[in-house]
């Protein structure tokens, strides 16, 4: 289950950003990182509350293991080699004491048959539906609370370089 948003038009800000000394743009990812993860993190929020939903409005029985399983990690870089990726996704952990003739049934799987649906059950998106809601959003977030870590950064790096 793969959904991908790519922001745009802020290459001004990337050829600032790459500018900028190390602590901005360390491999541990500095303020972007952050700011991503927090931007990343209302996306999720939502995909639990419309996971939730569909759990409900189907009728079905929840273990609760699908939503405990909804994660926001970071990702590998994109292929360029610079810049952050931030993902929400499913772990994959097997339900304890369940299997099929494939083997284990996993939240993953539990999450794709909701998603997508299969030949014997209708698609039930939940995923989807919250990376569109709260797309603009996330993007928000992320861009006010990069512009706050870096102006702290700013301040501190102005306030280190005029005691020297």
């Amino acid at each position: 289950m793969k959904l991908e948003m790519n922001v745009t038009g802020l290459d001004g800000v990337l050829a600032t950003l790459q500018s900028l000394p190390s602590e901005l743009v360390s491999k541990r990812g500095g303020p972007v990182k952050l700011a991503l993860a927090k931007g990343a993190r209302v996306i999720l929020a939502q995909a639990k509350a419309n996971l939730q939903n569909v759990i409900a409005r189907e009728g079905g029985e929840s273990t609760g293991l699908l939503e405990k399983n909804l994660v926001v990690t970071r990702g590998k870089a994109p292929a360029s080699g610079k810049g952050e990726r931030y993902l929400v996704r499913v772990r994959r952990k097997a339900y304890p004491g369940r299997a099929d003739s494939g083997g284990p049934i996993t939240v993953r799987k539990s999450a794709a048959l909701l998603e997508y649906g299969s030949s014997t059950q209708r698609a039930t998106p939940w995923l989807r539906p919250a990376a569109s809601a709260k797309a603009q959003e996330a993007i928000d977030v992320t861009s006010t609370d990069l512009l706050r870590r870096l102006d702290k950064l700013v301040r501190q790096l102005a306030a280190q370089n005029g005691r020297k």
